[in-house]
């Protein structure tokens, strides 16, 4: 075999041929770039897309954004074969989800009702409704279902070579048996990939690995913390009476999906727990692969989606095919330019929805290289929320467990994350534990969200719809902060000093209002793009003249340092550190705050001495702190950053001297 032959160059190179990078191949092309090469390190679909179930659903995301590239990947599918010639094998059959306990049934009505709102037509409907779509399901005991008639299935082999011939009939080149094994960088950008048969100089690269982005993004030095597991359908023999034509069926309480499949049945399996596939590293050379099925393991799970059609239970089986698919730590994709390389784009991490976003999220990956930003909301998605510390083997076995496991479980509005704990600890956690502290997964911190009183251990909570049993703990705390006093640790926020001659000038173009004014002044600001919509809602407190303190949330702590780094010139004089760490918050809220702090300084805190907005450095105790007056409760109220090694100095004077002033956390 003649070994291929690569251009030199590229505008951009697509790594990964499956389902995701063919579709971001496709829509670059359509856009007008026809300089664009993919490169597939075997054969395309070789690396999950080949095995995956092929649901194309509408129903379900709580996302507008996932939504709407839901319903654009389904009329995507629908319209290929006209294009290119190659079938895609949609079918719009449709779709039932069923509910068959109260909190699930409140949960589906909630998603129908956000779903409807973002124009997917579906349709609650009786269990008697639902065994007519579905003659063979068990209904006895199903509340309701969830119908959405133009919903269906895919051939996920062939979708995908239907989007790579679009991509060649734009231009687009497509190669395939071509890995890369490095990347090219120039001045913290991409420029280009490596490969055994030679280099590819290129603008952008968008690595489009599917389970092994983590691996060649770590040769980039990109985070993109993503985990394989073992993953599993049914197949069987053929059911007399089965028709093509059915519906899918899904419901969660039973652990599975069915579909008609070649006269048989497809039955998929969400387990609960599951089994990490590969923690040290995916084989280079995995393709087309499938895993020895854990029977023992699984046996459970299949009995009991089996009895939701009870014909599987006397029907021949063909294969249980277990294949591994990447999860990521919170169940929502890879997305965007890594904020380790500039022009180097990750979309990977699925969790399973790969074929039914890969037309939409292909879509918005090109408009985003193409024009420069996301033409979508892109936050919950963003590469840039996952820090490095997620990477880790150990994080990834562990919360990967839970990932998996939570695609079937019931949502619930408070429902926090319970594994991979205790990775970051506020320097006053053990304090706020031992005052009845319920914590929750904060981005990684240990957040506490409501304080048991004596006596109430604060355990696990009950999960429900309803209002909870901490719910008057939690008005408590709210009637403190609006008639008597709090103390809130808010550790977890994302805390940056900006120093330099030119660090005013450079936050002064970054932000919407004015923060560049006189020293010992915060000011609440957005940071917009050249579109007029928000990449981040924070704070900025002028120190001096050289040097600005940033407070942004947690979920936007490496977006925010990201769109600061990149939005300083190459000829300022301007630094960004990172400070989170090193200082904690401690909030002191509501009307009697002036009354604790003043007993706690010596500095004057009186209206006129230090009004609304100020900032400057005071004394508690032996410790300095930088003391803001700002509040977010609508009272009065002062933000307090501390060393972290005088925190809990500081936190013991606050709480001591509370005592006379009714202080509650």
């Amino acid at each position: 075999m003649h070994p291929p032959v690569l251009p030199e160059r590229a505008r951009v190179v697509v790594v990964g041929g499956g389902v995701i990078g063919c579709s971001v191949a496709y829509h670059l092309a359509h856009m007008g770039w026809k300089d664009v090469v993919l490169l597939e390190r075997d054969r395309l679909t070789s690396g999950t897309t080949w095995h995956a179930a092929g649901l194309m659903v509408t129903f379900g995301s709580t996302s507008e954004t996932s939504t709407e590239m839901r319903k654009y990947t389904r009329d995507l599918y629908a319209r290929l074969e006209a294009e290119t010639g190659v079938a895609t094998g949609f079918n719009p059959v449709g779709f039932i989800e069923v509910a068959c306990d109260p909190d699930r049934l409140i949960e589906y009505r909630r998603v129908s009702a956000f779903n409807r709102h973002c124009g997917v037509d579906v349709h609650e409907i009786s269990a008697a409704q639902v065994k007519d779509l579905f003659p063979l399901a068990h209904t006895d005991d199903i509340l309701a279902g969830f119908y959405v008639k133009e919903d269906g299935k895919a051939n996920p082999v062939d979708v995908t070579m239907a989007l790579a011939k679009g991509a060649r009939l734009q231009g687009a080149t497509v190669l395939e048996r071509v890995p890369v094994t490095g990347f090219l960088q120039r001045r913290g950008a991409v420029a280009g990939v490596q490969t055994p048969y030679g280099d590819i100089e290129a603008e952008y690269v968008v690595n489009c690995a599917g389970m092994w982005a983590r691996q060649l993004a770590a040769r980039a030095g990109v985070n993109v913390p993503l985990q394989s597991a073992e993953h599993y359908y049914l197949l069987t023999e053929r059911i007399p009476g089965l028709s093509p034509d059915w519906p899918v069926l899904e419901d969660p309480a039973s652990y599975g999906y069915f579909r008609e499949e070649v006269g048989g049945m497809m039955l998929g399996l969400f387990e609960p727990v599951c089994a990490p596939w590969k923690v040290g590293g995916v084989p280079e050379d995995f393709s087309f692969g499938d895993l020895a099925p854990d029977w023992d393991r699984m046996g459970p799970y299949i009995e009991t989606a089996m009895r939701r059609v009870p014909v599987l239970l006397e029907t021949g089986v063909k294969k249980l095919f277990c294949g591994p698919e990447s999860f990521t730590p919170d169940l929502q994709p890879v997305v965007g330019e890594a904020p380790e390389l500039k022009n180097y784009f990750v979309a990977a991490g699925l969790n399973s929805i790969g074929i039914l976003t890969g037309g939409g999220l292909g879509r918005v990956m090109a408009h985003w290289i193409v024009t420069g930003r996301p033409d979508v909301d892109v936050t919950g998605f963003n590469i840039d929320r996952l820090h490095t510390y997620q990477a880790n083997p150990e994080y990834r076995r562990t919360r990967t467990v839970e990932s998996l496991g939570m695609v079937y479980q019931c949502h619930y509005p408070t429902r926090s994350m319970l594994t991979a704990r205790g990775a970051k600890l506020s320097p006053v956690h053990a304090r706020l534990a031992a005052r009845g502290a319920f914590f929750r997964d904060v981005s990684g911190w240990e957040g506490a969200d409501w304080y048991a009183p004596p006596g109430v251990q604060p355990t696990v909570e009950r999960l429900s719809w309803g209002r909870q049993e901490w719910f008057p703990y939690w008005q408590a705390e709210h009637e403190a902060a609006r008639a008597g006093v709090i103390v809130m640790d808010m550790s977890f926020m994302a805390k940056f000093l900006v120093q330099g001659r030119d660090a005013g000038r450079v936050l002064e173009h970054i932000s919407a209002n004015h923060v560049d004014g006189p020293a010992g002044r915060i000011t609440y600001t957005q940071w917009l793009n050249a579109g007029g919509t928000l990449e981040a809602d924070l704070t900025v407190t002028k120190l001096d003249d050289e040097r600005f303190w940033v407070v942004a949330s947690d979920t936007a702590h490496r977006h925010v340092l990201t769109w600061m780094r990149r939005h300083i010139p190459d000829d300022a004089h301007a630094f960004v550190t990172d400070v989170t760490s090193g200082h904690a918050q401690i909030n002191v809220q509501g009307p009697r705050s002036r009354e604790l702090m003043q007993s706690v300084t010596t500095c004057d805190l009186s209206d006129a001495a230090f009004p609304f907005r100020c900032a400057r450095e005071i004394d508690v105790g032996f410790a300095r702190a930088l003391c803001v007056r700002i509040t977010y409760l609508g009272e009065l109220g002062y933000e307090l950053y501390i060393p972290a090694e005088q925190a809990t100095h500081v936190y013991d004077r606050l709480v001591a001297a509370g005592e006379r002033v009714g202080l509650r956390h």
